[in-house]
């Protein structure tokens, strides 16, 4: 696993947190085993800390947003799945240039997903969405 998971009991959160890029079968691995640690502590809202991760791979947003992401979803019912995503400010400028990786984004953060995901630039933001009352 390439990323650390630690449950927030404190905040009924899971903060999950790559230190670095990775291949995108190992990507998945870590996602797999955030679900895993989701339904053991039985919380949906997690926070995931992408800052570090610089590579952004089309595959792994449309098999998070297609696939993995709506499946966590049912997994977690009834509890609504709530994903705050924490991206560096390189990150969030390649979103914005690059209309193909943009459209894969709107995609994941539509309002119609079976789950609820936001992108944000600082902690403080991302955890305060997530414990806010929806």
């Amino acid at each position: 696993m390439t990323c650390t998971i630690q449950y927030r009991p404190d905040l009924s959160i899971l903060v999950v947190r790559w230190p670095d890029d990775a291949p995108l079968l190992q990507l998945q691995a870590d996602f797999t085993a955030v679900l895993v640690a989701a339904q053991e502590h039985n919380v949906a809202r997690w926070l995931l800390d992408v800052r570090r991760r610089e590579q952004i791979s089309l595959e792994l947003g449309r098999w998070t947003t297609s696939i993995f992401y709506p499946q966590a979803a049912s997994r977690m019912a009834p509890q609504v799945l709530h994903i705050s995503v924490l991206c560096s400010p390189a990150r969030m400028a390649v979103y914005a240039s690059d209309p193909i990786k943009m459209q894969h984004l709107t995609y994941g953060l539509a309002p119609e997903r079976p789950y609820y995901m936001r992108l944000f630039g600082d902690e403080g933001s991302a955890m305060e969405w997530l414990c806010a009352k929806f």
